[in-house]
């Protein structure tokens, strides 16, 4: 038996570079700002066409000044209103992106809204609108686009924005912490049944960004902390993942290392496999003991 250790190519899936893109169609909801319009900028700079779907039409248009300088010509962006939380918006959006550009390279599940401080009981309506867009909308755009995207010959990607809430699932954050928990699980079920379908070139990906400054992260900061990524260099690292044939993206940022982002998702997998309790990492039995375990990692 092989032993992918010893040859982690194995463990990755058919790699998509910068070389597959050029002259194609990328489709990125959530797409006006933050990472979809820094990743919208890299992708037209490489000369593929941009599809942009938001529910800001103001940012939209914004969105529109930005992107088209970097583009062949006004032609090769779009720009549309739509709500991901409607499995009937996001198959119009298939349609409309299908009708001007006749594929879709890359498909970017990135909109997403944010909340804090709620806990499990708290604010249903709060965890109706947060799953209806970050899990839902989602789930909306694999069932519209993939089986269109399943017959193309050359690579293709599928990729969905989850959190890094939605591995550890820190505690104050519930609901949004459950829909990048579902988020981390569709995707690895969307990677498992692409490759097993004889000649598909469709890759997926799961995107875990570190501590990003966006809009959703600002909480009425002006300038970017020290500790934070900017959406730029998401976008890069994405695509230097994406072109090595990653799955799991896991982004770093200024202020925690790939070290220190794996060991904790080691310790909250072992609360399962030692029957500690729920969320040890915060339990005050568990303290100390999860300071030694994380007193030799390395900062950036």
């Amino acid at each position: 038996m092989t032993d992918p250790a010893a040859n982690p190519s194995i463990t990755r899936q058919e790699s998509i570079t910068a070389a597959d893109l050029g002259g194609r169609a990328a489709v990125i909801t959530g797409g006006a700002k933050g990472i979809g319009l820094a990743t919208a900028s890299r992708l037209a700079r490489l000369g593929m066409k941009i599809f942009l779907a938001d529910t800001d039409a103001g940012a939209l248009e914004r969105a529109r000044d930005t992107l088209v300088p970097l583009l062949a010509g006004p032609e090769d962006l779009r720009v549309e209103v739509v709500d991901v939380s409607s499995l009937e918006e996001m198959r119009r959006l298939k349609d409309l992106a299908y009708g001007a550009f006749g594929e879709v390279a890359l498909l970017m599940n990135n909109a997403g809204v944010e909340s804090s401080g709620m806990k499990p009981w708290e604010g249903p309506e709060a965890w109706d609108r947060i799953l209806d867009v970050n899990l839902w909308g989602v789930v909306h755009g694999v069932q519209a686009f993939t089986e269109a995207m399943i017959p193309q010959e050359a690579p293709s990607a599928i990729v969905n924005v989850g959190s890094k809430e939605g591995i550890t699932t820190p505690p104050g954050n519930a609901a949004y912490s459950v829909s990048k928990a579902g988020v981390k699980v569709l995707t690895e079920q969307l990677a498992h049944e692409l490759r097993q379908i004889d000649g598909c070139r469709v890759s997926a990906h799961l995107l875990v960004p570190g501590f990003t400054f966006t809009s959703l992260t600002a909480r009425g900061r002006v300038e970017k902390p020290e500790g934070a990524w900017t959406p730029d260099q998401v976008a890069e690292f994405m695509l230097e993942s994406m072109g090595r044939g990653d799955f799991y993206i896991l982004c770093p940022d200024n202020d925690v290392s790939r070290e220190m982002d794996e060991r904790r998702i080691r310790w909250a997998a072992e609360d399962l496999i030692q029957n500690r309790p729920a969320l040890s990492r915060w339990h005050p039995s568990y303290e100390e003991s999860f300071a030694s375990y994380m007193e030799d990692t390395k900062k950036p």
